[in-house]
C-alpha cells in the first residue's frame, strides 16, 4: 500500500513548523480555537504561514466558528484547506465550502460504527472525513486529547469519500494504525509534543518515519 500523507496539527512555533517540513509531512495544522494550547492569534498564524512559503500545505483548524473569523484567517494566513472540527453540519460544511472556493476536511468524532456510518452523510459537502476519537463529556476540546478509538472499526472500510485517522497517533503506534485501518492520512498533535502546546522536533521526525515505515 502506498506511504499514508501526513499531517502535523498544532504548529505553534518557526522550529516545529521547519521540523514538519523536514520531515516531509505534507500538511501543517494551524488551531484557531482559544480553549486550545495551540490556538494561534491572527498575526501569528499569519507569521507562519509566510514562513512555510509554499513548502507546505496550510490548513486552518476551526471549531464552530463564524465566517467571518475563517475569512480573516484564510486572507492573512494564505490557507489551503480549511478544517471544521466543531458540530458542523453538512449544510454549513457544504456552505463553507462554497463560500471559500477551498477544500473542507470535516473532523467526526468515532467510539463505534454508527460513528463511521453517520461520518458518510458529509460526502458532497467534505472534501475529506477526519475520523478522531470522542472526547469525553463536557472536554473542552473536541480534539488534540491524546484518545485512541478501536481501529478495527475501519478495518476494510469502503468510504464514499476520501478519509484520515486521527486520534492519539504517536511514533509508538502509527505504523500499526496504517496497518489496521490502510488510512491514506493521518493526523497527530499530542503525540509529538513534550507538553501540551510544544512540538518536539525529534517526535515529529521519528512520526513521519514510522507513518511511512509500512
Amino acid at each position: 500500500m502506498p506511504a499514508p500523507e501526513i499531517k502535523i496539527c498544532g504548529l505553534t512555533s518557526p522550529a516545529a513548523l521547519e521540523a514538519a517540513i523536514a520531515a516531509r509531512a505534507d500538511y501543517a495544522g494551524l488551531v484557531i480555537f482559544p480553549p486550545s494550547p495551540r490556538h494561534l492569534a491572527l498575526a501569528d498564524a499569519a507569521a507562519l504561514a509566510a514562513r512555510a512559503a509554499g513548502r507546505i500545505k496550510l490548513v486552518g483548524l476551526f471549531v464552530d466558528a463564524a465566517e467571518s473569523l475563517v475569512a480573516e484567517v484564510v486572507a492573512a494566513a494564505s490557507l489551503d484547506v480549511i478544517q471544521l472540527h466543531g458540530k458542523e453540519d453538512p449544510a454549513r460544511v457544504a456552505a463553507i465550502r462554497a463560500a471559500f472556493g477551498k477544500p473542507v476536511w470535516k473532523a467526526t468524532a468515532v467510539s463505534a460504527r454508527d460513528d463511521i456510518t453517520r461520518a458518510e452523510t458529509f460526502a458532497g459537502a467534505a472534501d475529506l472525513v477526519l475520523f478522531d476519537a470522542k472526547p469525553p463529556k463536557g472536554a473542552a476540546m473536541p480534539g488534540g486529547l491524546g484518545l485512541v478509538f478501536d481501529w478495527t472499526l475501519l478495518a476494510g472500510y469502503k468510504a464514499p469519500l476520501p478519509w484520515g485517522l486521527a486520534g492519539g497517533l504517536s511514533p509508538a503506534n502509527v505504523a500499526e494504525a496504517v496497518r489496521v485501518t490502510k488510512a491514506p492520512l493521518v493526523d497527530v498533535s499530542s503525540g509529538v509534543e513534550s507538553a501540551p502546546g510544544v512540538k518536539d522536533e525529534a517526535l515529529i521526525k521519528q512520526f513521519c518515519r514510522e507513518a511511512r515505515a509500512i
